[in-house]
C-alpha cells in the first residue's frame, strides 16, 4: 500500500560539491593501538519537544569517547570544538576518519588535521560499515541512555550524556575488548610519544 510515516528525517552525511572528498585509508589496517585511529561521527537525538545533534570523536582501538559536543544546528562548529578539545587533551593521531558530511570535509575541520599532521580518511559513499565502532556507539548511546530520559533541554541532554559518557569510558564492559573497558585499553596501548602536554 507505500504507506510511510510523515516526520522530518535527518540528514547528516550530506557532501557539499565544493569540498574535498579523500580515500578511504582503513581497508586492511591492524589497527591495535590507542591514537592510532581516531574517528568521528554526527548523531541525530530526539528530545521530549524537537531533536539536537551530537558528534563524538572516539580512538578505534580502545573505543574510547574523546570529546564530544551537542548542537541544535550543523554548523561545523561544534564538530572543531571537539576536534580541539581532543588533539588538546590526547595528543594526535595517526588517521582521522569521518564519513564524507560537510562538517567534516569543511575547510574549517580538514584544516585542523592538515596542521597536526593527521592524515585524512573518509567512509566510501553509503558505507556506514567504515566505520561501524561509531555507529555501534550510537545505538548504545539512545537506548541505554536517550530513548529512557526524553531530554527536555540542551543542558540537560549535555549532563546526562556526560554522565553517560563517564560510564562508557570507564566502567561500560565490551565484548569486543576481551570484556575490558575503553578506559584500560586506551591507556594501556597508548604511545608514549603521542601523549599530551
Amino acid at each position: 500500500m507505500d504507506i510511510h510515516a510523515l516526520y522530518q528525517k535527518p540528514r547528516l552525511s550530506e557532501p557539499h560539491p565544493a569540498h574535498k572528498v579523500y580515500p578511504y585509508l582503513l581497508r586492511g589496517l591492524k589497527i591495535t593501538r590507542a591514537n592510532h585511529v581516531w574517528v568521528a561521527d554526527i548523531c541525530y537525538l530526539p528530545m521530549a519537544r524537537g531533536f539536537c545533534y551530537l558528534v563524538a570523536i572516539v580512538d578505534w582501538a580502545s573505543r574510547r569517547v574523546l570529546a564530544w559536543r551537542l548542537s541544535n544546528t550543523l554548523d561545523p562548529s561544534f564538530c572543531t570544538d571537539a576536534l580541539e578539545e581532543a588533539l588538546r587533551r590526547y595528543g594526535t593521531p595517526g588517521i582521522f576518519n569521518t564519513d564524507q558530511g560537510s562538517q567534516f570535509t569543511s575547510e574549517a575541520f580538514t584544516g585542523i588535521l592538515t596542521t597536526h599532521g593527521i592524515r585524512i580518511s573518509m567512509d566510501g559513499k553509503g558505507r556506514w560499515m567504515d566505520n561501524v565502532f561509531i555507529e555501534r556507539l550510537w545505538k548504545s548511546v539512545k537506548y541505554e541512555e536517550v530513548y529512557l530520559k526524553a531530554y527536555i533541554t540542551l543542558d540537560e541532554a549535555r549532563c546526562g550524556l556526560g554522565a553517560y559518557f563517564d560510564f562508557y569510558n570507564q566502567r561500560r564492559r565490551h565484548q569486543g575488548l576481551d570484556n575490558r573497558i575503553p578506559d584500560e585499553v586506551y591507556w594501556s596501548s597508548r604511545p608514549m610519544m603521542h601523549a599530551a602536554a
